[in-house]
This record gives structure tokens, sequence and C-alpha cells, in this order.
């Protein structure tokens, strides 16, 4: 099947079998509220949000008029050593949202270049402490934190690893997966208590082979969702914050799925009472693009961000914010 007004012989779809859906593709061509229309007139119900992009629904018309008037007013101005107004406007609604003491937001274009920006910002931060021999990361068995190989680096999603392992980052380890298949194959409607510390690996082996004073940050989603939709057991993140402080860890929460609502609060750190050091998470939107946003909790150390850590170009597109902590 092939549409008459385009070929599909240009356009490469990611994490897609190309050659496979050529033969049955799935085209879109226009979307109102919770539906698109295919390019064969069927209605088609928008059951993940387009990944959780627009949990508002499609086609909304103040959401469509807000965004014809900021095109009409000012449609693009660097973020180079310049400012536009509804940037600052933005950060600051996003701070006033954020958790706990995040105060900070730098803007950057989508989910991956954010996890990529939050290692970046996770070194820069300990070497202007003068611990610059902080480079080790720890991601999560099963985790997914985008597509740059930073976030494929600290991501354990073997899939999306395999074609790229010797030019990953050197000095990762993981943390094992949350989920015990024996114990806790289905969770009826409340978090898992596990018998044993699903955190004891990194106490007592993960720690000690890199030593912790090496450990740059931590990296982790509050609740995994490329890898199926699985909760932590009961504390787990607590625990993970207090083994972090006891060792000048960072902890970072990729909040892109859970961020904004999608738990019932504002963020998965408000629903487990766990405030990260950096947090990454999208805004919902209408189908007209994305938001994601990043969290930070430093101390007044002078970390470099403009060159060194972002290639913004849209300003409302992903953003990182930077706490005022006293750790």
């Amino acid at each position: 099947m092939t549409h008459p007004e385009f070929t599909m012989d240009n356009h490469w779809l990611p994490f897609t079998s190309n050659r496979h859906f050529r033969k049955d593709p799935r085209v879109f061509v226009a979307a109102e509220g919770m539906h698109f229309t295919t390019h064969d007139g069927r209605k088609v119900i928008d059951g993940v949000s387009s990944l959780w992009c627009v949990a508002a629904g499609h086609n909304r018309r103040p959401i469509n008029e807000a965004i014809k008037r900021q095109l009409d007013t000012l449609d693009y101005a660097t973020a180079f050593q310049i400012g536009n107004d509804q940037a600052f406007l933005a950060a600051e609604r996003i701070a006033a949202m954020a958790p706990g003491d995040l105060n900070k937001v730098l803007f950057c274009n989508s989910g991956s270049e954010a996890a990529d920006t939050s290692l970046k910002v996770a070194l820069a931060y300990h070497r202007a402490r003068g611990e610059g021999h902080r480079t080790v990361f720890i991601g999560r068995e099963r985790g997914y934190h985008g597509v740059g190989f930073g976030g494929m680096s600290v991501g354990g999603i073997p899939a999306n690893r395999k074609a790229f392992g010797a030019a990953l980052l050197p000095r990762v380890d993981h943390l094992r997966f949350m989920h015990d298949p024996v114990n806790h194959a289905y969770i009826p409607n409340e978090e898992p208590v596990w018998a044993e510390d699903p955190l004891v690996e990194l106490e007592t082996r993960i720690l000690p082979l890199h030593d912790p004073s090496n450990v740059a940050a931590v990296i982790v989603e509050p609740i995994a969702g490329s890898a199926g939709w699985y909760i932590p057991p009961k504390g787990y993140l607590k625990r993970l914050r207090e083994i972090c402080d006891k060792h000048g860890i960072l902890l970072i929460f990729d909040e892109v799925i859970t961020g904004f609502g999608r738990l019932g609060t504002g963020f998965g750190a408000d629903y487990y009472g766990v405030v990260p050091d950096m947090g990454i998470s999208r805004p919902t939107r209408d189908s007209s693009g994305t938001r994601s946003l990043r969290f930070t909790k430093y101390p007044d150390h002078e970390v470099p961000a403009p060159a060194a850590l972002s290639q913004s170009s849209w300003e409302s597109s992903l953003a990182i914010v930077v706490g005022g902590g006293s750790r």
C-alpha cells in the first residue's frame, strides 16, 4: 500500500524496521482530540499520547492560538549570550513547579540531549568543586535515557547498545533492574515490598569496585518506562537518595514519562517524596511539538553552561533545572 502523494524512499524512521514498514505503512495525515486520521481515512486512538508528548490532546485551539501568537511576535532568537522574555517567563514558571529547591532552568532540544547534558553538568559541577576525578556514572539495567552516546552508555537496553559498544562511555556501571519476576511477577495496585534490599549490590559491589569518591552521578527513571512499566520497590528511591548523599554522589531522575502530572503529582520526585539533584522531564503539549525538562540541585558553584553544555535552538523545547541547595 502506498500513498499517491508521497514516496517512502527518503524518510528513515527511527526504532522501526523500515523495510517491513514500507510493505504495510502506518501513516497519519491529521489529528483531532485523541484521534489520528490515517492516509486511507481511518480513525486511530492515540493511546500512548504520541509517546507521552500530547497528554492535552491534538489540535487544541487555545494551544494553537498561543503558539501562533508567539510565532507572529518572535519566532526565534539564539540563546548564546542573548535572552528573550518568554524564555525567562517559562523558566520562572517551571522552577515554581519543580520539586524541592530546584530553581534553575537550562533549555535544550530533546530528551536525549537533556540526558547527555545532565551528565556533562555533573562532571562540570564536580570539577568546579575541585573533584574532577569523579567521572564514573551509574545507570540501571533496562533503563532508557535517550539515544545520545551518554544516554546509551548509562542506559541498560541491550538492543540500543549492541551496535555502538566500542564508542560508549568507558567509566559506567549499572544497578540491577528493580523488578523481581519470582516474588513480584504482578503488582496488585501497591508498591512491591522486597524481602531483600534491592540496592545492596550498589553498596557492596559497585561502589567499592569504583570507589565512591570517583562516582559523579547515579541516573535512574523513578518508574521504568521503556522496560515495560515497572514501579520501584517500596522505599527504593529514598534508599538510593541516602546512599548518594552519604558518598557525595549526584542523583539524577529521568522524568520524561513521570513528570508534569502523569502520576497525579507534579513529578515522580513529588510522588515518592525524594528530591533529586537533577531531573529530566517533558511538559505535555499538543501535536505541534514536545517539551522536556531537567532538574539539578547544586551549591552555588559556577558551572560553565553556554557553549560547553548545550546547543539550544527553539527556546520552548527541553530544559534543565538547577537547584540552589546546600549540598
